[in-house]
């Protein structure tokens, strides 16, 4: 995994994308009178990690698990045990994982992932645990008394799909945390009707939707230069 090598094969356009990111997320930090630099940083990592998921680097799995260690504690602190155990006990240890199987698995010993398609094994996997893992959690939130609870649970839900296609090296794990951004943008638009100084947090999953759609594209586009 060379960093350096991945950050100079970045275009034109994924650091505008990047910049453009980075600013918005500052702006509506400052103009929220923010004084939680914690959930800032939470969000820059998280908008990095995800130009470099984009193109299939494994250096972005290494930022997601710094994001997810972070954003579990800022979860915490919100009382969203919802998000804090998914991220910390979920996408944390995936991330994990998937950096292991990227790592593993580069497409002709370059920077890039090789990606892989998904067979019906891994489908009914993925549909099956998929199931079980968010009736657990369901009851858990519930027992915790999480804030928003069928949010929290469906946010379960689409993160455990797309940690898991993204250890399956699918591009669709690109779509699975879009639909997660958009339910995540939801969790905190609550946050922020009553605590103006989360808004930063729910432009963060703004700007991340925006990146994960671009990320879908990408790895469409890398799934058929491969194979061809």
């Amino acid at each position: 995994m060379n960093i350096l090598k991945a950050i100079r094969s970045l275009n034109k356009f994924e650091i505008c994308l990047w910049t453009a990111s980075v600013l918005i997320i500052l702006v509506s930090f400052f103009l929220s009178h923010g004084t939680d630099y914690l959930s800032l940083t939470a969000s820059l990592i998280g908008a990095t990690s995800l130009i470099f998921l984009a193109r299939g680097f494994a250096f972005g799995q290494i930022l997601m698990i710094i994001f997810s260690t972070v954003y579990g504690v800022i979860s915490f602190r919100f009382h969203y045990y919802g998000e804090m155990l998914t991220y910390v006990g979920m996408t944390l240890p995936m991330a994990v994982i998937s950096l292991i199987s990227w790592i593993r698995h580069p497409y002709k010993k370059t920077a890039e992932v090789e990606v892989s398609r998904l067979n019906t094994k891994k489908i009914v996997f993925l549909v099956l645990s998929s199931v079980v893992v968010t009736v657990i959690f369901y009851f858990i939130l519930k027992k915790f008394n999480t804030a928003n609870l069928i949010p929290s649970t469906v946010s379960v839900l689409t993160s455990y799909i797309a940690a898991t296609l993204t250890a399956f090296r699918s591009p669709y794990f690109a779509l699975g945390y879009a639909t997660n951004d958009i339910v995540l943008i939801v969790l905190w638009a609550l946050a922020t009707s009553t605590d103006i100084t989360y808004l930063p947090m729910t432009v963060c999953f703004a700007t991340f939707f925006v990146n994960d759609m671009y990320g879908f594209l990408c790895w469409k586009r890398m799934e058929k230069r491969q194979k061809n």
